[in-house]
């Protein structure tokens, strides 16, 4: 913290330090002073990631108001706000205990606060994600990707972060990374290809019925659809008569 309040020309000078150059920030980054710094990091990281998966949301530009694009849809408002500040905060303290097991492994360093502070930098990347989730709206499969690559340089960020503020082994922590680098690509490729799969499922029933049929069927579903959402909202209101009998 600086005299006075947070500094914000530092956070940004340290946001952009650490996408832009991450072996530097993190050789020099300080490893202590108290959990303030990175818990308004956490929470400045969480809003700006909030408002931009809340503005795809509302403005439906991402695949089913966010297959990869964050928590928050367009209709939560400004609880999904406060939720996602919220589990910002929860995240910080999680992934700092996930960083220092990390890092243990690694034989770096196991102070909670100097893990915690890296997690806070490593956070950085989540308004990056939540900036770049509306290209799934246009495209499944480049939101996909999209998101697959950022995933990765995020694990990137980790091993940069390991080694180098953390002092752990380059031979143990580039293992490690490799290895949490299989997760996101066999979730992300095996979404795109069952949705790839449901897609094609869908055109060949489309085919296969006769072209005097097809405004017939596509009515049929429309309807479906239309009383499953008549459904939905009156559950509740069936829910509070049967508390009132």
């Amino acid at each position: 913290m600086a005299e006075g309040g947070f500094d914000f020309k530092k956070l940004l000078d340290e946001t952009k330090a650490t996408l832009i150059t991450p072996a530097e920030y993190f050789a020099v980054m300080p490893k202590e002073g108290g959990f303030g710094d990175p818990i308004v990091k956490a929470v400045i990281y969480s809003f700006i990631a909030g408002i931009f998966t809340f503005l795809w949301g509302a403005l439906k530009l991402t695949a089913a108001a966010g297959a990869f694009g964050g928590m928050i849809g367009g209709g939560i408002g400004i609880m999904g706000l406060i939720w996602s500040i919220i589990g910002g905060i929860i995240g910080l303290f999680i992934g700092g205990a996930i960083v220092l097991v990390i890092s243990a492994i690694c034989g770096g360093n196991t102070n909670y606060e100097a893990n915690v502070r890296v997690t806070a930098s490593l956070m950085a990347l989540s308004p990056v994600s939540a900036i770049l989730s509306f290209l799934a709206g246009f495209s499944l499969w480049l939101g996909g990707l999209v998101s697959l690559a950022v995933a990765l340089y995020g694990l990137y960020l980790l091993y940069i972060a390991v080694t180098k503020a953390l002092a752990g082994k380059e031979g143990t922590a580039k293992v490690i990374s490799i290895v949490l680098a299989v997760i996101p690509v066999l979730m992300i490729l095996s979404t795109l290809l069952c949705v790839k799969a449901a897609s094609n499922f869908s055109d060949q029933i489309m085919k296969d019925i006769p072209a005097q049929n097809q405004e017939q069927f596509k009515k049929l579903s429309e309807d479906f659809n239309k009383a499953l959402e008549d459904a939905k909202k009156a559950a509740p209101e069936g829910g509070d008569k049967d508390e009132e009998k």
